[in-house]
């Protein structure tokens, strides 16, 4: 078994071939990049344990990766190895974070003792985290920087307001944070506040004594008390009636609820979850909800960013829900064309991760073969918010083709004319008119219409 997956960054070729087989044979996996920016787009494809980086390489050097690396995964160690090493450089390496700066020829044993510290730094290494958060297929380094939040604040006991667009993942966050809490072997209970009629969701939160109202005909300890030890989610909080925010907020500062017909009140130990796609601050300054419990509820703010945000999230995504499909059915996995993949990443989705997991629903039933075509994405997909994508080499034609019908419309026509405008010679700017069909003529006084 591997013992951490380390990530080469060196632009010397030779160097890479030899770090890894040396590490290789010590049973680390290992992947190699040539430059900085392929370093970013690998870790982005999936976080290493470990990087290991050249100081001095053409274009981004190893400080440089080390900051970007810093600002989007703060907790990746990283280890600069340099032929040119001095003080002043090491010192300027560790206080920027850098977890250890060593000098070429590097000691075998020097090297394997920095890893072994460098994946043991934490009581839970970057790798650790992400298979913590194994709900959440991803690799965009907001959601790395949000599940970094969620985790550190899963052993707490504050209470958590999380923020996104409906289908971006809110409960599925919420659960995630109970199931790694100390709190994970008691109740989780969940409820939508804006699914429940408002005269009801009392009594479903509170409980209600028998006869309290009518169709009261028994006693129902209500939500609260049904997750004693646990964690209530109060799903679309800001939908809440305000006459029963004001309720909710004295349960938050007594610890206590009181049913409904009641007159006694029943002390509670729950940890509060909260989820909204409303902005409450806005909510609160339309006074629609109370400011007072707006900051009972969100002691933490996690935002879920939405699909749009984490485009690079989406052949990810797309090729999970194909294979929960193929495993649900008992069917081979069906794949999308990369055409089929290009207008999933133009689309907006407004639905986010739950529409993309319907559309892939759709196009995997309809679909005769093993490969989703374009054309069944796009009708999956609302017009609305359809964005049809080409690829660079047509763009390329397009632009050139409007631009030239530009200048000819322009000039009236002139070929010289709009050649000189273009910085070509005639008999150049008369080859690209050919090549595109361009019908000079209509463009010559009063034959063509803006």
């Amino acid at each position: 078994m591997s013992r951490a997956n380390v990530l080469l960054v060196d632009d010397d070729a030779g160097m890479l071939q030899l770090l890894a087989m040396r590490l290789g044979a010590l049973n680390y996996t290992t992947r190699s990049a040539n430059s900085g920016v392929e370093a970013l787009e690998l870790i982005r494809q999936e976080l290493p344990d470990v990087v290991i980086t050249d100081l001095r390489m053409e274009e981004m050097g190893g400080l440089a990766l080390f900051e970007k690396i810093h600002t989007d995964w703060p907790t990746l160690p990283v280890i600069i190895i340099t032929a040119h090493g001095s003080i002043r450089e090491a010192v300027e390496a560790t206080q920027k974070g850098v977890f250890s700066f060593l000098t070429k020829p590097v000691d075998k044993d020097e090297l394997v003792t920095t890893l072994n510290q460098a994946v043991s730094h934490q009581p839970e290494t970057p790798r650790d985290k992400q298979s913590w958060a194994q709900n959440f297929n991803t690799c965009s380094s907001k959601m790395y920087q949000l599940l970094e939040q969620a985790h550190l604040l899963a052993a707490s006991d504050v209470n958590v307001l999380i923020s996104g667009e409906s289908g971006t993942g809110k409960e599925v966050l919420a659960r995630t944070l109970h199931q790694q809490s100390r709190r994970s072997d008691k109740p989780f209970v969940a409820i939508n506040c804006s699914a429940i009629p408002s005269e009801m969701l009392e009594s479903e939160l509170f409980g209600h004594l028998k006869g309290a109202f009518t169709g009261a005909s028994r006693d129902h300890e209500g939500l609260f008390v049904a997750a004693e030890g646990g964690v209530v989610f109060l799903d679309e909080v800001g939908d809440m009636p305000l006459p029963l925010q004001a309720k909710l907020l004295r349960v938050l500062q007594e610890k206590v609820v009181r049913p409904v017909g009641g007159t006694k009140d029943r002390p509670i130990n729950v940890r509060i979850l909260s989820a909204t796609h409303r902005n409450l601050l806005e909510a609160i300054q339309n006074q629609q909800f109370r400011e007072d419990l707006y900051y009972r509820l969100n002691v933490v703010n996690l935002a879920l960013p939405s699909l749009r945000e984490r485009k690079e999230d989406i052949p990810l995504l797309a090729k999970h829900f194909l294979r929960a499909i193929a495993e649900r059915t008992g069917t081979a996995p069906k794949s999308l064309a990369p055409r089929a993949l290009s207008a999933l990443l133009a689309y907006h989705w407004p639905g986010n991760i739950r529409q993309l997991e319907n559309v892939i629903e759709q196009v995997v039933a309809l679909a005769p073969g093993m490969v989703i075509p374009e054309t069944l994405v796009e009708n999956a997909l609302p017009y609305s918010h359809q964005v049809k994508t080409k690829n660079l080499t047509d763009a390329k034609k397009d632009f050139e083709r409007k631009y030239v019908e530009d200048l000819l419309r322009a000039t009236q026509g002139s070929i010289t004319e709009a050649a000189r405008l273009a910085g070509r010679n005639r008999s150049d700017f008369y080859k690209i008119v050919q090549r595109h069909g361009v019908d000079v003529e209509r463009f010559k006084v009063g034959l063509v219409n803006d």
